[in-house]
């Protein structure tokens, strides 16, 4: 059994913006809000960052058009005593997915921590 960092990509739709800033705003909130309904705090919600393809560098993840936005979301959750990463990827996309209904989901990364406490 293993400790896992689970990180997860989410496309999050938000409709009547008109800036990418507050499309990214309102998502991370939403996305948040969605999460603490259900009383997972510890998943950890950011908006994720997608290469250029001209020269390499991280931009924001999102996209505005007619209004609407697509905002690529960064999800990170730990996973405690899994049988190996298939196996906490599965648990992650499992709680994430439930309270985040309908909205498309896919692990990126997976990392096995160390167990031992920082006391």
């Amino acid at each position: 059994m293993g400790n896992y960092l689970v990180g997860m990509e989410a496309a999050w739709l938000v409709r009547d913006v008109g800036e990418i800033d507050d499309a990214i705003g309102v998502a991370v909130s939403e996305a948040g809000k969605r999460l603490n309904q259900e009383d997972m705090e510890y998943v950890e919600v950011e908006v994720g960052a997608t290469g250029c393809p001209a020269c390499g560098e991280p931009f924001d993840s999102a996209f505005v058009a007619a209004e609407t936005a697509l905002v690529g979301l960064a999800l990170e959750i730990d996973i405690y005593n899994a049988d190996s990463e298939e196996h906490a990827s599965r648990i992650a996309k499992s709680e994430i997915g439930g309270a985040l209904r309908d909205v498309p989901l896919s692990v990126v990364e997976v990392f096995e921590v160390d167990g031992e406490n920082d006391e």
